[in-house]
């Protein structure tokens, strides 16, 4: 349902019942006025001649009562009586005394029919009808009695009892009977003037109001359609204190969030295609070499000639570093496409350090490189990833050997402290870093000079994974000079509990 037409709607439900509750009270208005005129009338009347007339003859009292005082503006017009000078009955007038009013708004009333009662209750006119429990406690308590009710062919009958400003008689009380037709304005509704100009008033209220509301909801459409189009670039500009202004703010606010993840969807694709084409370019130059050492190989086996050490050394050499990279590149992935999955589960770091010596041993024996570790008696728990702190300290180790001496050494130091700390070293005694090159080492593809003119196919990316997974824990990283001449990598973090 289109809003203009439940708008439509709720206004047309709210004039109903205010155009009711009108008429309500213009009826309510209308019968009091009406009870106002009767009673005014019949006291003057009566007060004017009546009650001796009344008071003469109770039987038979037919004297026809005079209009009583009106408004300027409802009196104009009106005749000035409705019987004879004498206030006798018309000829052919039958029963009991009739008055002619106007009612509220000028309009006429219908005749009202007046019959006495006494200080009992008693009437002598034999038409006189008969007085309930209602009419009687009415009159006792305030003077005048009054009762409503409908006959059964839809006419309205009012009766007021009065008491007259007299004590005893048998007019002490007179009871004015009034019937409206059925087709009476009394039983319908009251003039259009009424309940139709508060009704139009109201509607146009509802549309003066509810026009800018319309108006604001259909510029926020366009801004949120004109911004999805634009890819959200293009902002919602709908502003103010009010809902409207609210839901355009919450349209800002899942924009915000729809771009942030696009571009960390963006970021993502990106380091994915940089990760494709670091692996197919990096790994390309030792893959080449592999194939032509295992080509020579080949040959030399063909031709029965041995094989040549250096040849294999230089093989496996190639083939370690190709793992060894697409594992960094796979680590700066996982790093820099924004938060990382990271494990949060127990580590042992005597464990790690153990795999990780073991793992590099094959390489570190050709170039008559010593791996020594030094790690306490129990086991050593952190918490962590286990696989990205496995790759920094195999960075670092990898780099210890390759960067280092023929008949050097590289070792790894654990030690627990007082403090529920642990503290892990990488100690070589290689050519080391300058401290220039040192402040500059952790960045992405920087490399020393000694490291280019080693390894010139060297990517850079050791160090900075290094760094990246550190911080990714809350460790902390030094680069200082080994007291063997060579580098020292510290790592530094919090101990835990022993698992159970």
């Amino acid at each position: 349902m289109k809003l203009r037409l439940r708008l439509a709607l709720t206004a047309v439900a709210v004039a109903v019942p205010a155009v009711f509750a009108l008429v309500q009270v213009e009826h309510s208005v209308r019968r009091r006025t009406t009870d106002e005129v009767i009673i005014a009338s019949t006291l003057s009347q009566m007060q004017s001649g009546g009650r001796e007339r009344c008071e003469a003859a109770p039987e038979t009292w037919m004297v026809r009562a005079r209009s009583p005082q009106r408004p300027p503006w409802e009196r104009e017009g009106l005749p000035d009586g409705t019987g004879p000078a004498a206030g006798g009955p018309r000829p052919g007038d039958e029963g009991p005394p009739r008055m002619g009013t106007r009612g509220p708004l000028g309009r006429r009333l219908p005749p009202v029919n007046l019959y006495p009662f006494d200080g009992q209750f008693v009437s002598r006119n034999p038409q006189a009808p008969a007085l309930d429990d209602e009419l009687r406690k009415g009159v006792q308590d305030d003077g005048v009695g009054v009762r409503r009710y409908s006959k059964a062919d839809g006419a309205l009958v009012q009766d007021l009892l009065l008491r007259m400003p007299w004590d005893g008689g048998p007019c002490e009380y007179v009871l004015a009977r009034r019937v409206e037709p059925a087709e009476s304005p009394e039983v319908g509704l009251p003039p259009l003037y009424v309940w139709g100009v508060p009704t139009l008033i109201l509607l146009s209220a509802m549309v003066v109001a509810l026009g800018p509301v319309v108006q604001r909801l259909r510029r926020l459409t366009d801004e949120v359609r004109a911004s999805s189009g634009s890819g959200y670039e293009q902002p919602v500009t709908v502003s103010g204190s009010d809902e409207i202004a609210e839901l355009a703010r919450a349209f800002q606010q899942a924009r915000a969030e729809i771009q942030a993840q696009m571009a960390h969807q963006q970021a993502r694709e990106q380091t994915l295609r940089d990760f494709l084409a670091n692996t197919t370019h990096d790994v390309m130059t030792p893959l080449t070499v592999l194939q032509g050492h295992l080509a020579a190989m080949q040959q030399r086996m063909r031709a029965g000639e041995p094989l040549e050490s250096g040849l294999m050394l230089s093989a496996m050499s190639e083939a370690h570093y190709m793992a060894s990279l697409v594992h960094n590149l796979g680590a700066a992935a996982r790093l820099e496409a924004g938060a990382p999955q990271v494990q949060h589960a127990p580590v042992d770091l005597n464990a790690l350090v153990s795999r990780v010596l073991g793992r590099h041993q094959p390489i570190a024996r050709p170039q008559r490189i010593a791996l020594e570790s030094g790690v306490p008696a129990t086991p050593t728990w952190v918490m962590g990833d286990e696989t990205l702190l496995e790759q920094a300290v195999s960075n670092v180790v990898l780099n210890g050997i390759r960067y280092g001496r023929e008949d050097g050494h590289v070792a790894v130091v654990l030690e627990k402290t007082r403090q529920q700390t642990f503290h892990l070293r990488v100690i070589d005694d290689g050519p080391g870093i300058s401290e220039e090159e040192r402040s500059r080492i952790l960045e992405r593809r920087f490399r020393g000079n000694e490291a280019r003119t080693r390894e010139p196919q060297g990517q850079g990316l050791g160090l900075h994974i290094v760094h990246n997974v550190v911080e990714l824990h809350g460790w902390k990283m030094t680069l200082a000079p080994s007291e063997y001449g060579g580098l020292e990598v510290a790592f530094t973090g919090p101990l835990m509990s022993p698992p159970e």
